[in-house]
């Protein structure tokens, strides 16, 4: 039985000490829950070197973590319009990327206070939207973001030679 920590969650910037901490949570919980999940997606190891990279990724974007109890819980990307690294497909339109909860802490909620995090920032940098990619088939994730009010937009999917990634979009105004 999963148990609700929302109101434990302390909401941060991520900082360099933090990287290591966050490489290894995005790795862990997408190999595990894709595991479970998807068992046909593999994650090669050149994925996992990209995903535990965190230091080159804080210059073009702001990485957030929350934190229950001290520690580093739950991770989220999310990077403004032309950024490197980003994959929005529309002009002023922040991305959203690598939003992943630790493995104990999946299903006690902290995705929401991630993603409405997410969206102060988005609405402070004075964007239109906020875009982000579903691996096909990932249909939870794609029903948890549905609520939050993002939009299926298949004119931003993404093909690629391992995946096939879906587009939704959470307009801001």
């Amino acid at each position: 039985m999963s148990t609700d920590v929302t109101n434990r969650v302390i909401l941060r910037e991520a900082r360099p000490e933090d990287d290591k901490v966050i490489g290894d949570l995005l790795v862990e919980a997408y190999t595990t829950q894709y595991a479970r999940l998807m068992p046909e997606v593999v994650y090669s190891e050149e994925r996992k070197a990209f995903l535990r990279d965190i230091a080159s990724r804080r210059n073009a974007c702001t990485i957030l973590v929350a934190e229950v109890d001290g520690e580093i819980a739950g991770t989220v990307a999310l990077y403004p319009p032309d950024a490197p690294g980003s994959e929005a497909w529309l002009p002023r339109t922040a991305d959203l990327r690598a939003l992943a909860t630790g493995v104990r802490f999946q299903g006690q909620g902290l995705a929401q206070p991630l993603l409405a995090e997410t969206e102060v920032i988005a609405k402070r940098w004075g964007v239109d939207a906020i875009s982000l990619h579903v691996r096909r088939g990932a249909k939870g994730v794609a029903r948890m973001y549905e609520r939050r009010g993002y939009q299926r937009v298949p004119e931003g999917d993404l093909e690629r030679p391992d995946v096939y990634l879906e587009a939704y979009l959470l307009p801001m105004k």
